[in-house]
């Protein structure tokens, strides 16, 4: 509805202009014939074109408001009053030009978040009572089964329970490559199944999905003002009423009326009104696009000052899911998969996080698992033990294998310390009161961390800092494979916070990225706060100043550099607007520049305003934007095909 009100007032705009462009033409066309005729026609299209613009001008005089269009106004009134019909046609017919030319690009500008609730699909088939039901997908229960079929987009985000198909996540990850799902697999709303059919469980709905979050931040962000917008909203208060004092008094000292009207239309602070808005609006609406959400202008303009980078580890240099690393039997009549084996057939019984990835190397092994271990007993915060081939096995840390009496020896020692000071999580395994073996846990640095780090480093970015509830050893390990240098172990939530404070106080800007609960406090107080990844605790996006939708770190560089590129823009953008007008005030009070040109010069600055800021829509040819391409994989043919969607969508907000 909102859409088609835009649609209906923009048609208006340029009927608006379409006739006054023909009375004029019409006008000088009959000249010849009738003077008044050409008169009559002239002031017609004055009125055509300026009626919009004094209705405008007196709803802010209400509100005690002088206007740009109230300069306009008052002109194009005393250019009729003095017999200049040609200077008020030219002069309102070029201003609702202007005008149409702004609403059409500011409307491409938003129209980021025009596409983000497209993606929203209308219905979601969900499975009740054995029938499939087609309701809305904010009607859809959590832990219901949706069924997507091929070509449909994904109405909640859940797990996948059964089928396989590709899915293009690039609406809500920035990701190009569809990514293949099976069961166990996470989906998101928005995003696109293709090859099969996907039975989801819905685990999230609405505007819990990580697209509604997405919606959210854009939604925010083009209503947040940037402190120098604010400022220059301010000036334009006080601006434009000393444009007209300027004007009486240069009328009243020269006698010159012409000379009053046309400081009226060339002063006018139109460029200089939009020229940061529009820049705003164009970053956060590029970075939405790039899974690069930006909460408002400000924290763009924060972004762009950073000298200082906070990582924290588990999550965001690091994937967050322990993987098994090694597996060393310290028996020789032991072979690696058997010790495999039976530290997995114990797991089977226990809750702790590292369980998981040691059943699932042995599963992905091969290996003959039973359904639950014998006689299993977990020991709170030591390890467990259960009975496997007829043998007590006690998988567990060499505390738990001392206090059991089983001597852990120098050999799985040395073990141990070796895997430790390369970052890894151990255990021991012990079978009878024999150790036999370490099983080394180490969760996986991300693969696009090193280059992340290298490109924010290239950005000028002069700190990269690690801040890790780990041990040492392991915060050093992942640190050394990524390229950071500094780093502070074994703190708390506090101690994030007191490290970041500290960075501050010794000058830096600091950008603090991370993704857990225990994140919040230093996201909060850095300068700008980045959420990483779709995945990220509601906790942490809601504090972020900025998310990264996708889990791909090389987008952090990609941020950094569209909220520079975004600050340059508006810099650029208030030189263009200032330097335009006091061009036009020089040429004026030289008396080489007249209404309508001056009007004609204003506008054209406002147009390039408007262009300058377009240029962020467009993908940028820097080497971030570059190597975050070069990074992804070939795209397949099937992919391809799918891709041909959101290249339409991309065209769209470019064209």
């Amino acid at each position: 509805m909102a859409g088609s009100m835009e649609s209906t007032r923009m048609q208006r705009r340029w009927v608006q202009v379409a006739v006054a462009a023909i009375l004029i033409a019409a006008g000088f066309a009959l000249r010849a014939w009738s003077e008044p005729v050409y008169a009559g026609l002239l002031i017609t299209a004055a009125a055509v074109a300026g009626t919009p613009i004094a209705v405008r001008a007196v709803r802010d005089l209400r509100i005690r408001r002088v206007g740009i269009e109230a300069l306009v106004t008052i002109a194009a009134i005393g250019a009729v009053v003095i017999g200049e019909v040609w200077e008020a046609a030219a002069v309102t017919g070029l201003f609702a030009l202007g005008g149409a030319l702004e609403a059409m690009t500011m409307g491409r500008t938003r129209r980021a978040l025009a596409l983000l609730l497209e993606l929203v699909p209308e219905t979601a088939t969900v499975r009740r009572d054995g029938a499939e039901v087609a309701v809305a997908p904010a009607e859809v229960g959590e832990g219901e089964t949706v069924i997507v079929r091929p070509g449909h987009r994904i109405p909640v985000d859940g797990q996948v329970l059964l089928g396989r198909a590709a899915v293009d996540e690039q609406t809500v990850t920035g990701e190009s490559m569809p990514v293949e799902k099976q069961p166990g697999s996470e989906v998101y709303a928005g995003t696109t199944a293709a090859g099969g059919v996907l039975e989801v469980r819905a685990d999230r709905v609405g505007a819990d999905t990580a697209l509604g979050r997405i919606i959210h931040r854009v939604e925010e962000a083009q209503e947040h003002k940037v402190p120098a917008q604010r400022f220059l909203e301010r000036f334009a208060r006080w601006y434009t009423p000393g444009v007209v004092v300027l004007a009486v008094v240069a009328g009243l000292l020269t006698g010159d009326v012409r000379l009053a009207l046309t400081l009226l239309v060339i002063a006018c602070p139109g460029a200089l009104v939009i020229s940061i808005p529009i820049s705003v609006v164009a970053g956060v609406g590029r970075g939405a696009r790039r899974g690069i959400l930006v909460k408002g202008g400000e924290h763009l303009e924060q972004a762009a000052k950073v000298t200082a980078v906070a990582f924290d580890k588990t999550g965001t240099l690091t994937e967050g899911r322990p993987e098994v690393a090694a597996v060393e039997p310290l028996d020789d009549g032991i072979e690696a998969d058997e010790l495999l084996r039976w530290a997995a057939t114990v797991e089977l019984g226990s809750e702790h996080p590292l369980a998981t990835p040691i059943i699932e190397r042995a599963r992905a092994a091969g290996l003959g698992l039973p359904e639950r271990p014998d006689a299993f007993v977990a020991h709170e915060g030591g390890g467990v033990q259960a009975t496997v081939d007829g043998s007590e096995v006690l998988v567990g840390t060499p505390m738990l294998l001392s206090s059991a009496g089983i001597d852990v020896g120098p050999e799985a020692s040395a073990a141990l310390e070796r895997h430790r000071s390369a970052g890894r999580t151990t255990v021991l395994l012990a079978r009878g009161a024999r150790v036999v073996g370490v099983i080394a846990l180490a969760d996986r640095v991300r693969d696009d961390a090193a280059r992340a780090v290298a490109d924010l480093a290239r950005a000028g970015v002069r700190r990269r800092v690690m801040l890790t509830g780990d041990a040492a050893a392991v915060g050093h390990a992942v640190a050394e494979q990524v390229g950071i240098d500094e780093v502070h172990a074994e703190l708390s939530p506090e101690d994030k916070l007191a490290v970041i404070r500290a960075l501050q106080a010794e000058g830096e800007r600091v950008a603090m990225f991370g993704d857990g609960v225990n994140d919040a406090p230093a996201l909060a107080t850095a300068d700008v706060g980045i959420a990483v990844g779709a995945t990220a605790t509601p906790v942490a996006m809601e504090t972020a100043d900025v998310a990264l939708t996708t889990g791909r770190l090389v987008r952090a560089s990609e941020a950094i550099h569209l909220a520079r590129r975004t600050v340059r823009i508006m810099r650029q953008n208030v030189t263009i607007a200032l330097a335009t007008v006091a061009v036009l005030l020089t040429g004026v009070l030289a008396g080489e520049v007249h209404m309508a040109g001056g009007m004609l010069v204003h506008q054209a600055s406002v147009l390039a305003v408007i262009l300058n800021a377009l240029r962020l829509l467009r993908s940028s040819r820097n080497s971030h934007e570059r190597n975050s391409h070069e990074n992804e994989e070939p795209e397949s043919a099937t992919a391809g095909a799918r891709r041909r969607v959101t290249d339409d969508e991309e065209a769209m907000l470019t064209s």
